[in-house]
């Protein structure tokens, strides 16, 4: 009988691996989904401190190490870390779990505030729950550049790295991929040569705290089965992912013909997907200019409007895209009811925009997996997070110039493309949101949650009184 019980209590081999149950770990996605807002920044922050810091089930190296892959692949990389770290620690269950709950807040959010933009244009209570949130949001980028920066720059190479990329964006407006592509291959190089300065963790070697902190996850230094390459599971997953993303669209054109606003809006952003280098503001002045000029699905400046949807919702700013297709058919629905079209373009949208990041890390990451201790490739991926550090900084500084200032002029010349803020059109209710945020994040260490609460409250109190709810 004891052996029986004894029998029935042996841990699966899952379990043995890191003993992290399926259930628990839907609990914490859907969590970090619900906290993930303020952009790629805040959200990598929320998601390490969740999974390294507070529940350790993935160490240091291997959050930067997924990061860095992300970094490198077009489409949303906080959405795509999600995936990438739901698959290694439960299979591709665990990352489609990870992938999906991650996007899905966001959604349901933007879907039901693009209903009410599309029946009551700007309602006074929605302006104000934004602008408060946005200092909010402002903060919680703040505190990612220096959590990010503590961690990824570790030493005068990885501190130069991140300067020389703030400097190039910044100061010279060059492009995201350039940064990143030059970032690799200093750290290719410097890896290779065994410099380390180029390993991740800050070029501490054997024992550093990085790889303790690896050592002490639940994860640890091993690699499960299912993360390990093999041919034939590539192949399976690529044709199917590949059938999910462009299925729908060869049928959309077979039935309703590439004129059809359905049509347009499938192929357009899936086009979108695959050159989404950079992060989504590398890619909304496009799509602006093509929603706006070419197809007409929205007017001058609702981009803008979309933009405060998804920069104060949970998930990816990429899902503004969800806003644009909803607007698109809804001012074209065919013979269809024009809410019906809008829900159904949302939709669409969402599923050719974040099906191919599903693909690119199924994959992907057992390749680089495999190539994980391979000191080229790590020198190349720890070069590339200290250049993000600089870029995340750029992002904070123009989030803080469009929050607290009215106007913001552009300043050309010497080779520089700098934003220059009029100091005369600093908002001053901004500036005290913002301060009551800052010192909620960093001298009273509160809660994410009550820090977005607060702020809303805020801003719709500040509306109230002003007269413009």
């Amino acid at each position: 009988m004891a052996e029986n019980a004894a029998v029935r209590q042996t841990p699966t081999q899952e379990s043995l691996e890191h003993g992290i149950p399926f259930t628990e770990a839907v609990r914490v996605w859907l969590r970090i989904a619900l906290l993930s807002f303020g952009g790629p920044a805040g959200q990598i922050a929320v998601m390490h401190r969740i999974l390294v810091d507070e529940k350790k089930w993935v160490g240091e190296q291997r959050f930067l190490h997924a990061l860095n892959y992300c970094m490198l692949l077009p489409g949303p990389e906080a959405q795509q870390l999600a995936v990438y770290l739901g698959w290694l620690l439960h299979k591709t269950k665990g990352g489609l779990v990870a992938g999906t709950l991650f996007v899905l807040p966001g959604f349901i959010a933007i879907l039901a505030l693009s209903v009410i933009y599309a029946l009551f244009g700007n309602v006074g209570l929605v302006e104000g729950l934004f602008f408060g949130l946005k200092a909010a949001v402002l903060a919680i980028v703040l505190q990612a550049v220096m959590r990010i920066g503590q961690r990824a720059l570790k030493n005068r190479v990885m501190i130069a790295i991140a300067v020389a990329a703030f400097i190039a964006i910044f100061g010279f407006d060059i492009a995201f991929p350039l940064i990143v592509l030059s970032a690799g291959v200093i750290g290719f190089f410097g890896g290779k040569q065994g410099s380390a300065l180029f390993r991740v963790g800050g070029g501490h070697g054997k024992g550093g705290a990085s790889i303790l902190a690896d050592k002490d996850s639940a994860l640890g230094e091993y690699t499960p089965a299912h993360a390990r390459v093999s041919l034939a599971w590539s192949l399976r997953i690529s044709s199917l992912f590949l059938t999910l993303w462009l299925g729908p669209i060869a049928l959309l054109l077979m039935v309703l013909g590439p004129a059809d606003v359905f049509s347009q809006i499938a192929v357009f952003f899936s086009k979108m997907a695959v050159v989404t280098f950079g992060g989504a503001y590398a890619v909304l002045a496009y799509v602006a200019q093509e929603a706006v000029q070419n197809y007409g699905w929205l007017a001058p400046g609702e981009m803008l409007d979309g933009l405060g949807m998804a920069e104060t919702t949970p998930g990816p700013l990429i899902q503004v895209v969800q806003f644009v297709g909803f607007m698109g058919a809804y001012r074209d629905p065919g013979m269809l009811d024009p809410m019906l079209a809008a829900i159904f373009a949302a939709v669409l949208t969402t599923w050719v925009t974040f099906v191919p990041c599903f693909l690119w890390i199924f994959l992907g990451a057992p390749f680089i997996e495999r190539l994980r201790d391979n000191p080229a490739l790590t020198g190349a991926l720890s070069a590339i997070t200290a250049a993000v550090v600089g870029v995340i900084m750029n992002l904070a500084i123009w989030f803080a110039l469009h929050v607290l200032f009215d106007e913001v002029g552009t300043f050309e010349g010497f080779g520089l493309v700098l934003e220059i803020p009029r100091l005369d059109s600093l908002d001053p209710v901004a500036a005290a949101i913002t301060a009551g945020a800052i010192a909620a994040v960093f001298v009273f260490k509160a809660r994410l949650l009550v820090t977005l609460g607060g702020c809303a409250v805020a801003g719709i109190a500040w509306f109230a009184v002003s007269g413009a709810l």
